[in-house]
């Protein structure tokens, strides 16, 4: 028997304590947001992510405070070999909340197993990935023949900083040779992939101004200029009749090289209704990944129902737009803010806040790591291993790659698109948290072979 084979029988022998420790953990309302949870679910979740690890090993495994006031767990495991190189694994323990709990078709907070799959929040993203890297340990046993860190956080999903902060403040405690970033996923239940790109965010507040109050329309208008006209205009012009983004100054006719998205495939993913077109006259790999995206996320204007004949004299809309590699945020934040003033119609004033930017990310592809966990996904899965792209932020990317510049960061995990993370009924293919783990097992083996 192989060592590949040895491997994921005992992956496959854990798989029933996996379940009950994914149970365990997705019963804990860890969203680390006290306005909607008890700040006290969150800091079980870290003591059970710290229990389970110092279990494996991890002996000095503690809770580290952050600036946000978030917990993380942070540990490491040395091995014997002088010259091993170092692994750290990360993944976050806090969870999206459950929004619509009567969207959710299983109880959000109890893992169900539903034709094959195992339901509840955070059974994906990120309780899924924990669960993955103690079955991979578990299943090397004390054949592990590389340095290992841990730092698993708390507050990833709240986007409030504090990991982010903590890393450069205490950047030997994490110090390794390569980060194994699991928060992503595959391209499909059984195509494994590494995420090599993520779009960076700008967003802003843009408010217009045109009357001091408002004004009957049946008395005014026609003559009076219309705040919430002007700004419909406005947000017209950021996206053309393909639906393609349209910010003057921003490049928008790049392409992705990596792993395609078929369109039917990201119909379903996406639930676009039928007769609905796609946006772009790019790939939806192009559109997702190599290109800017611009999106309405709200606008301040009188609603339906309580309307009145009345012209609105002030509006505002709250825009988000992702950037890809090669885009600096300062350069994106400036042609947004430029168009917004420069297509405002009639004279109307116009507001441009800013709430947040955060910078694109591109991995490095060619060092030792990223072509052993090539091998190791492609032994695990029987098909060779996928590059993605995500059109979703991780800030904390960045400041590993700025604080650690000669480590080689992998994304991966058990997510992919029939996960539905973020959404209700969010879910878990138990097969890809097996197949996962074995990869982590073997890219551990292949890795320490061949680092340097």
């Amino acid at each position: 028997m192989g060592r590949s084979e040895e491997l994921k029988n005992r992956i496959d022998g854990l798989m029933p304590q996996v379940r009950t420790e994914l149970t365990e953990l997705v019963s804990i309302r860890s969203v680390a947001d006290p306005r909607q949870f008890p700040p006290e679910e969150c800091e079980r979740a870290a003591r059970w992510v710290l229990d389970k690890f110092a279990e494996l090993g991890f002996e000095d495994a503690h809770l580290e405070d952050t600036v946000d006031g978030s917990k993380a767990v942070v540990g490491s495991r040395p091995c014997p070999d002088p010259g091993a190189p170092t692994v750290l694994l990360y993944a976050h323990y806090d969870v999206q909340p459950p929004l619509d709990d009567a969207a959710w078709k299983t109880p959000p907070f109890e893992l169900t197993e539903v034709a094959g799959r195992w339901y509840g929040r955070g059974t994906a993203d990120c309780k899924g990935n924990i669960v993955m890297h103690l079955a991979a340990l578990r299943a090397l046993g004390a054949d592990v023949p590389v340095n290992l860190k841990l730092v698993v956080e708390g507050s990833e999903e709240q986007g409030t900083g504090g990991l982010e902060a903590f890393v450069p403040e205490n950047a030997d405690l994490l110090r390794a040779d390569t980060i194994l970033v699991c928060d992503t996923g595959n391209a499909a239940v059984g195509r494994p992939a590494a995420t090599i790109s993520l779009r960076g965010m700008i967003n802003v507040v843009v408010t217009v101004e045109a009357l001091g109050s408002e004004l009957h329309s049946g008395m005014f208008g026609g003559a009076a200029p219309d705040a919430l006209a002007a700004l419909v205009a406005m947000l017209a012009t950021l996206r053309d009749d393909r639906g393609n983004t349209t910010i003057r100054g921003l490049q928008s006719d790049q392409t992705w090289p990596g792993e395609r998205y078929e369109p039917e495939q990201f119909r379903t993913d996406a639930t676009v209704l039928d007769g609905v077109s796609l946006l772009g006259d790019g790939t939806v790999s192009d559109m997702l990944w190599a290109r800017p995206a611009v999106t309405i996320l709200g606008i301040d204007c009188p609603p339906v129902v309580g309307s009145a004949s009345a012209i609105v004299p002030r509006t505002a809309a709250r825009l988000n737009l992702r950037i890809p590699p090669g885009m600096t945020p300062q350069a994106a934040q400036a042609a947004l803010v430029d168009h917004l003033h420069g297509v405002a119609p009639w004279g109307v004033k116009v507001e441009v806040t800013v709430e947040a930017a955060g910078s694109p990310f591109r991995a490095e592809v060619d060092g030792p790591a990223y072509r052993a966990m090539a091998a190791a996904m492609e032994a695990a899965y029987a098909t060779p291993m996928g590059s993605l792209g995500q059109g979703g932020s991780i800030p904390l990317c960045n400041v590993f790659a700025e604080t650690y510049p000669e480590a080689e960061i992998i994304l991966m995990g058990v997510e992919e698109p029939m996960a539905l993370i973020h959404a209700p009924n969010e879910s878990v293919d138990p097969e890809e948290i097996a197949r996962m783990a074995l990869s982590e097992a073997l890219f551990l083996q292949r890795y320490s072979r061949n680092a340097g």
